[in-house]
């Protein structure tokens, strides 16, 4: 170790902390995602195009690579899961991201940003209708699931319904310039919450159909690219019916173009990859621990750049989520620990009755074994010799 050069030590540091760097990185990438995107919806881009452009942005990424690396191991298409496949087109990339889109233009990029954090515990309680998770409130950690839940929706609730006074953080010169656009976002404050909410429930049913289709199609990467192909397909649709004016098809290099290809790359292309290669090595719980600080770096990048105002109902609302978030993550942990923990013992227990059984059945077949020869010699002994 006293040998190892300044390079070597800088190399075995961010090796140590390359998990934490990807997933920070990440989450500011997503934060830079809310506020483009909210910029290129306030000069007037359509949602509904948005989401089209994103998505065939996020298919010329992702096909190349799942056309690669997963030719050999790619399963046949049937119809079953290829229906599956246009429902999950329709939920994530359709329903979900024009939700999402319409909920954030009546709010601001921080409220949706914030709510978004009451995903886990939406797709705690589908998961639960579904039969995919327990709740034993006998134990601790399974009764924290069930808490952290009630916790994260009230704090939604609280977001929704309490909206208080303006909490002026970073004190920006340019919010008085927008203040007929704030007064009529607050006008539609209720439908737009309504609206995100909506949206984390079409992306928790994303969740739970993608993880029952994964058991029979098992090609994250063609999965994904399929997916993309097809919320092409079925959001140009809805584009189609929605917006009647073909020009606004029309993109340049704008913050409209910026924000198609940010998103489409870094928040669908870059995102799938960072966080399925940290969910593989460190699990799902140590990627959701980090949502929060996407929150709040949009929060300080929104007041910056949008001059959004930050009411007291969001803030309460926001610490109860991230407080439910907390508890159902930690009773989610907790459950993964002591089900590894059952599975070892199990394992030793197997490996442990094994040889026993195994020197018992020998040792009663040697047993036998020697009985017979016994039985064989004494009654040799009794049969009496020719004359």
């Amino acid at each position: 170790m006293g040998d190892q050069t300044p390079c070597e030590k800088l190399c075995l540091g961010l090796k140590k902390v390359k998990h934490y760097l990807a997933m920070v990185s990440l989450q500011f990438g997503y934060a830079g995602m809310y506020i483009i995107t909210m910029v290129s919806l306030k000069h007037g881009m359509s949602h509904y195009i948005l989401a089209v452009y994103r998505h065939v942005v996020a298919t010329l990424v992702i096909a190349p690579f799942a056309f690669v690396l997963e030719r050999k191991i790619r399963p046949k298409l049937t119809l079953s899961i290829f229906l599956r496949i246009m429902v999950l087109g329709f939920l994530e990339p359709v329903l979900d991201q024009n939700l999402y889109y319409l909920g954030m233009k009546y709010t601001s990029a921080t409220f949706s940003s914030a709510t978004t954090n009451a995903l886990p515990a939406i797709t705690f309680l589908m998961a639960l209708c579904f039969r995919l998770e327990t709740v034993n409130f006998k134990k601790l950690h399974s009764a924290a699931k069930a808490i952290g839940t009630v916790i994260t929706v009230t704090g939604a609730m609280v977001m929704t319904l309490y909206k208080g006074p303006v909490i002026d953080f970073i004190r920006s010169h340019g919010a008085a310039h927008h203040g007929t656009s704030n007064e009529s976002g607050n006008q539609h404050r209720l439908t737009g919450t309504l609206m995100l909410l909506g949206s984390c429930c079409a992306w928790a049913g994303f969740f739970i159909l993608q993880s029952f289709t994964l058991k029979k199609y098992p090609a994250e990467l063609s999965l994904t690219a399929l997916i993309c192909v097809m919320g092409v397909v079925e959001g140009a649709a809805v584009s189609l019916v929605m917006e009647r004016d073909m020009g606004a098809w029309k993109i340049g290099f704008d913050s409209r173009l910026l924000a198609a290809a940010y998103s489409g790359v870094v928040c669908s292309g870059i995102a799938y990859y960072v966080q399925g290669v940290v969910i593989r090595e460190r699990g799902p719980v140590f990627v959701t621990s980090f949502s929060p600080l996407c929150m709040i770096t949009t929060a300080a990048l929104g007041s910056i750049v949008l001059a959004e105002q930050i009411h007291l109902g969001s803030i309460i609302g926001a610490v109860l989520i991230v407080w439910g978030l907390y508890t159902v993550v930690w009773g989610k942990s907790k459950e993964r620990i002591n089900s590894s923990k059952l599975q070892m013992t199990k394992e030793k227990t197997g490996t442990q009755e094994l040889p026993i059984k195994d020197i018992s059945t020998k040792l009663s077949s040697s047993i036998n074994f020697a009985n017979s020869i016994q039985g064989h010699d004494d009654g040799m002994s009794k049969i009496p010799p020719k004359s």
